[in-house]
């Protein structure tokens, strides 16, 4: 079993910036791919970046040139740093790690406002 805790969201003004963190611990295959992905009021949930335990990347092309995923493989820690944010850039923010089967952590609210 993997369990996965985010951290750093909250309130930021339009253009603003944040760094969501998540910690993976239990049983965790050695390769893997950590992700971050959101869901807006009334939306499906979709993909921000991915990176995997090699170092590859993917990003949605809303974040592209905004948004910069990394990890720490010995911490099991993902990191989304997010600049230049916009209010459409609200929304509930979830870490998933997949490596064998596949684990959701339980979210942190992004909520980007004047």
């Amino acid at each position: 079993q993997v369990h996965l805790v985010e951290s750093g969201g909250g309130l930021v003004q339009p253009g603003g910036s944040l760094r969501l963190s998540c910690a993976a611990s239990g049983t965790i295959a050695s390769i893997n791919v950590m992700g971050w992905y959101r869901q807006a009021p009334g939306k499906q949930r979709g993909l921000v970046a991915l990176i995997s335990s090699g170092g590859g990347t993917n990003y949605a092309d809303s974040v592209k040139g905004r948004f910069t995923i990394s990890r720490d493989n010995a911490k099991n820690t993902v990191y989304l740093q997010m600049n230049s944010l916009k209010p459409e850039d609200t929304a509930v923010y979830y870490c998933r790690l997949t490596g064998g089967s596949g684990y959701w952590g339980q979210g942190t609210q992004v909520t980007v406002s004047s």
